[in-house]
């Protein structure tokens, strides 16, 4: 199940590491769009815009439908709500770790000025 999870946040990730492919999913939110209006809208070929459309399926991150010659993309079903879990839990940790760090930082601040008092 552990092997799952992380396989399916890697599909996820890799998929929006790619600015084309972000832009693509924020676009896919204001419409649903062919990939023929995709590729015309980032200025890349049918084939280029296939592949980053194929990635975003992959992922889940995206839905096709082919009717007749035209096939049209718009977002999945599923929300990023796993991967979201996964950077609040991260952001949870690193401010915990920088609270602890500030607590050190005040108290070398504190034991500074007390032995900055006693040595005049």
């Amino acid at each position: 199940m552990v092997q799952y999870k992380s396989a399916h946040l890697d599909t996820a990730f890799a998929a929006l590491s790619d600015a084309t492919r972000r832009g693509v999913l924020e676009h896919l939110g204001r419409a649903d769009a062919s990939i023929t209006e995709l590729a015309d809208k980032f200025h890349m070929t049918l084939t280029g815009m296939k592949k980053h459309v194929g990635v975003l399926e992959q992922a889940g991150l995206v839905a096709t439908e082919k009717v007749g010659r035209v096939r049209t993309c718009k977002l999945a079903l599923r929300a990023l709500e796993e991967e979201a879990a996964w950077i609040a839990r991260r952001r949870q940790l690193w401010a915990a770790r920088f609270d602890e760090l500030d607590k050190v930082v005040e108290e070398l601040k504190r034991k500074e000025k007390v032995d900055g008092r006693k040595k005049r």
